[in-house]
């Protein structure tokens, strides 16, 4: 069986999806409808901008979004036997999968950043990935740090979690983390605790936004961020995207129930190769590759 995955922040690249505009006329009408939607040229910034442009949340986000779901829109051969994607990927997923349409989804993803981008400035926080130490030493020590907000925000694959929370909580977690034997804490040029009980104010913000978002029955099931399990019910993909924004990806998880439920084949379809990385650590056996 074959399961389409759908990259989140983090692999943005400068020209990305320019290919794609100039050899697919459908391709053209999605850029060109989204700059249309979101008031500013957006391929302009995808195909021209600084890496400074490209990073700032409100452009990053429904430029992955874009060019993840074009690619997906514009492959004849695109039948997915499930789909599932990282943290801003599983908005790609959905339309991919038929599950929201493209205008719906390209809103949402921008409300979405924006309401995280507002949610960072109310309370200045980040995130640091910590590598070479168990799941469980992670959320012990993490739980165990008082007067602080900081929590496992992904898990992207054994060995690497990405930790997410106040400035102080992140610093105190890494230094106990390294004493713990995590091979490194690497803190992340992100604006904030994505994936955390800080981003609630863009949880709030965000399920309104998706409560009145019309959705349909996707084509084939989506595992999701929340709880790593096959949905194709539409009330409970709405209320697993609106909890996505306060709790972690459990992308390990995801791909692990993937392969059991009969996945032999990956296929990232977004920009970079990040998600096929991830997959090969988790599933060595499982193929994978790009769309």
């Amino acid at each position: 069986m074959k399961a389409y995955v759908f990259p989140g922040q983090g692999s943005q690249f400068k020209g990305m999806g320019q290919d794609l505009y100039q050899q697919s006329d459908k391709a053209r009408a999605l850029f060109d409808r989204a700059d249309e939607i979101l008031g500013f040229s957006l391929t302009r910034v995808m195909f021209e901008g600084t890496d400074e442009e490209l990073k700032q949340t409100n452009v990053t986000q429904p430029a992955i979004f874009l060019h993840s779901v074009a690619l997906a829109l514009t492959t004849d051969s695109f039948s997915p036997d499930m789909v599932a994607g990282h943290s801003l990927g599983e908005f790609s997923a959905l339309v991919a999968a038929g599950a929201l349409s493209f205008e719906d989804g390209l809103k949402l993803v921008s409300q979405r950043a924006s309401a995280m981008q507002r949610a960072c400035e109310m309370n200045p926080s980040t995130m640091a990935a910590i590598l070479g130490l168990d799941d469980a030493t992670i959320e012990r020590i993490c739980a165990d740090i008082e007067g602080e907000v900081v929590v496992p925000a992904n898990y992207n694959c054994p060995g690497q979690v990405v930790i997410s929370g106040t400035n102080e909580g992140v610093r105190i977690a890494c230094e106990r983390l390294k004493e713990a034997g995590a091979k490194r804490a690497l803190p992340l040029p992100v604006g904030g605790a994505f994936h955390s009980p800080l981003m609630e104010p863009a949880r709030e913000e965000l399920a309104n936004a998706i409560e009145n978002t019309p959705f349909r029955q996707p084509d084939c099931p989506i595992y999701q961020n929340v709880n790593a399990q096959p949905s194709t019910d539409v009330d409970t993909i709405k209320a697993n995207l609106i909890a996505q924004l306060t709790a972690p990806v459990r992308w390990t998880q995801s791909v692990e129930a993937m392969v059991s439920d009969g996945a032999a084949q990956f296929v990232e379809c977004g920009p970079g190769k990040v998600l096929q990385g991830l997959v090969k650590k988790i599933a060595p056996s499982a193929e994978t590759q790009s769309l």
